[in-house]
């Protein structure tokens, strides 16, 4: 049966970017606020959960291998009209995600420990770090879900739905922070405990409120009768797509964990400012991850359809109209960086520093842009294994090992790491945007 819940590829790329910025955004805010609501308490404890929330980086990179081959395999069924493999798709999506997300679980309960060693934790923040991971480690498979069912959403071009339960999801967290930060209601003060049991309970929520619209809008249904006998051509479909695509995403997040060995070592205060940089930085490139991401749907029904043109057409638009916003957007946070950087601290220290960074992070994140645009607009194509090749080997070859060679063997601290970062993004940016212009993408579809 042809589904009622396909994109229309007419739809302007504004009408599938707000709900998704929004929805970004919200996320965001549930990441960060965490550290946002902590940092009226002490430093040391937003420095903690900044590290767990980078590992936490890394295992929730792991799901996308699954939502992001979902969005791209079914935005090109929809594109082709063919509909017969929907409900299979979406079920060994969810259950394949949920045993990921139980096993990361897992993984960080029993390994923490020596996670924190390897990466260098400062010892004064190791105790946060602990409680802070063995709770929120612990809900990884709702959050695992959430994404997935949020990719199905997504696919069937129905942004809104997820918009809104973000923003629930976001009002519980700020309350239940607030609630168990603080006391009230006759509850102890728990700090850092308090605020991780605040995430998983609205990220709970948010899973059986996803559930429940999932069986409210979408025509084709979730069921374990797909499973038996377990359909193979699905998921190695689902894995040909997002294990290359999840590649690219799983190296740069690993390369970030080195990264932040490299920050550990040079200090407490250090890490606390790069915390604070970090969550600033987010909002930058905020608005091209959300277009992105739109425009990844659309290059997808237009490659299902056969219609390749359109799809150079519509990268290439994105691209302009990402990069004039994230110039705005970035060189506005170096302007005001006092005021941002005052939200969170009174550090004069991290208040110099964090300017200093926000001015090199204008030019990364021009780079970081032109890579999420035209990434996903390969990827949206079937060109899966050449920006994951050229990811990993620019990464470590130039972000990991310069950040090492500037910020430590040339003592440029926190300057030199961003500085090599900023390289990496450029020297992909500008690799991606000539594959692009000369179509070695076309005639890839995977459907």
């Amino acid at each position: 049966m042809e589904s009622s819940r396909k994109v229309d590829k007419k739809l302007s790329i504004l009408a599938l970017t707000w709900p998704i910025f929004i929805e970004l955004m919200l996320q965001l805010l549930v990441n960060n606020i965490d550290q946002l609501m902590l940092s009226r308490v002490s430093d040391n404890a937003v420095a903690a959960v900044g590290n767990v929330n980078q590992i936490m980086n890394v295992l929730v990179i792991t799901f996308s291998v699954i939502t992001m081959a979902t969005t791209i395999l079914v935005s090109q069924y929809l594109g082709a009209k063919d509909y017969s493999k929907v409900s299979e798709t979406y079920t060994v999506s969810i259950f394949t995600n949920l045993i990921f997300g139980l096993v990361a679980g897992i993984v960080l309960f029993v390994f923490g420990g020596n996670i924190f060693k390897l990466i260098k934790l400062p010892l004064d923040l190791l105790q946060d770090a602990n409680a802070y991971m063995n709770i929120v480690g612990g809900g990884l498979f709702l959050q695992a879900l959430f994404l997935t069912y949020s990719a199905i959403f997504r696919s069937n071009g129905l942004m809104k739905q997820t918009m809104y339960i973000s923003v629930l999801v976001n009002i519980l967290n700020i309350i239940g922070n607030a609630i168990l930060i603080n006391g009230y209601l006759g509850l102890p003060k728990m700090g850092v405990q308090g605020v991780a049991i605040s995430s998983v309970l609205s990220r709970f929520i948010g899973v059986i409120i996803i559930g429940y619209m999932f069986a409210k809008e979408i025509d084709e249904k979730i069921s374990f009768k797909y499973m038996i006998p377990f359909p193979k051509d699905t998921f190695k479909k689902l894995m040909s797509i997002g294990l290359p695509s999840g590649g690219e995403s799983i190296s740069y997040n690993a390369s970030q964990i080195v990264i932040l060995t490299i920050v550990n070592m040079l200090g407490t205060t250090v890490v606390t400012g790069r915390t604070y940089i970090g969550i600033i930085v987010m909002i930058s490139y905020l608005y091209a991850n959300a277009i992105s991401q739109a425009n990844q749907i659309i290059v997808g029904h237009l490659i299902g359809a056969r219609e390749e043109n359109e799809a150079f057409a519509a990268v290439i638009d994105t691209l302009k109209k990402s990069m004039l916003v994230t110039l705005i957007v970035s060189g506005s946070i170096f302007i005001f960086s006092d005021y941002i950087l005052g939200i969170f601290t009174k550090n004069p220290e991290i208040l110099k520093l964090g300017k200093q960074i926000l001015f090199i992070d204008i030019f990364l994140e021009l780079g970081r842009t032109v890579n999420m645009v035209t990434i996903r607009g390969m990827q949206a194509s079937g060109d899966i294994k050449f920006p994951v090749i050229v990811g990993i080997i620019s990464m470590w070859s130039v972000s990991a090992l310069f950040a090492y060679i500037f910020a430590i063997t040339l003592k440029m601290g926190l300057h030199g790491v961003w500085l090599a970062m900023t390289l990496d993004e450029i020297l992909r940016g500008m690799i991606f945007y000539v594959r692009w212009k000369r179509g070695s993408w076309r005639s890839k579809a995977i459907v």
